[in-house]
């Protein structure tokens, strides 16, 4: 067996999601630029060493997605204008996190016997009292983009019932909630199940972003826990790697630092003798 196929056979993601995954990056990291004729199917045939069958299916997939498009007799072509749809990207500040999806619409999803309380790790903060839970999947410019599974602290709830049922619920509850305290995100790549993939409108198996986030009031209490599953296609992670401190520290000059440094040793020498000398 082939390394190639021994790698198809790790996964248990049809052949076509997987070769069509495979092209999607070269369209996306640029190595197949915009209006450009990618391989013939014999050729990705011979390449990814599948049927052509599964080629052909792959390459639909990437129509049906806009990506590419056919040219009768002359094959097969990367779209013109692609759109980049990465849109949310999930960076490390409240203002970022809540910004982006404050417009976005949710259709709420009946949940029988829904849970009564979140899942909180350790250091995640205490119980509210009661919780109303909230299922829904969100819409960015009527495609889906996230499902959502969400326990809101009952007193937040009721503060505005008919704002967390209508809209996304972290831009409503930074308006509402001025004691906010904490608030953090964790991140892990999954893939969509079938329930996922129903809602989200994606194959089975996609990869998914699945986050875990919690706010926390003056108190410690969770009054915002959700699990919310983002469609791969959607999302981009940004960090930035230097806090302001080091950036503001880098774009100083010469005189500055020598202050900053001179400031330091200053307070070093008050502490350890209770006057400077």
């Amino acid at each position: 067996m082939s390394k190639l196929k021994t790698t198809y056979a790790r996964s248990r993601i049809p052949l076509y999601i997987q070769v069509a995954s495979a092209l999607r990056q070269r369209i996306e990291n640029g190595r197949w630029q915009p209006g450009q004729k990618i391989s013939t199917l014999e050729g990705l045939e011979r390449e990814f060493e599948v049927a052509r069958v599964t080629v052909r299916q792959a390459v639909e997939l990437l129509q049906n997605e806009g990506l590419v498009h056919r040219q009768q007799g002359r094959g097969t072509f990367v779209a013109d204008k692609l759109q980049d749809k990465h849109w949310l990207r999930l960076e490390t500040t409240w203002e970022s996190l809540t910004a982006p999806i404050k417009d976005n619409v949710l259709k709420l999803i009946k949940v029988d016997n829904p849970p009564a309380f979140p899942t909180l790790a350790k250091g995640e903060g205490k119980l509210a009292p009661e919780y109303v839970f909230l299922r829904s999947v969100q819409f960015k410019s009527g495609a889906p983009y996230a499902v959502v599974n969400l326990h809101l602290a009952r007193d937040i709830y009721e503060r505005d019932p008919d704002a967390f049922v209508t809209h996304t619920a972290l831009p409503v509850l930074a308006t509402l909630a001025t004691d906010i305290e904490h608030a953090h995100q964790t991140l892990i790549i999954g893939s969509a199940d079938p329930a996922t993939a129903n809602l989200l409108q994606v194959s089975l198996g996609t990869p998914t972003a699945e986050c875990h986030c919690v706010v926390t009031n003056r108190e410690g209490v969770a009054i915002y826990a959700a699990e919310i599953i983002y469609r791969n296609d959607c999302v981009k992670l940004y960090i930035n790697l230097l806090d302001g401190s080091r950036a503001r520290a880098k774009s100083a000059g010469p005189k500055t630092r020598a202050r900053t440094v001179s400031s330091r040793n200053s307070r070093r020498m008050i502490s350890r003798r209770g006057k400077i000398s």
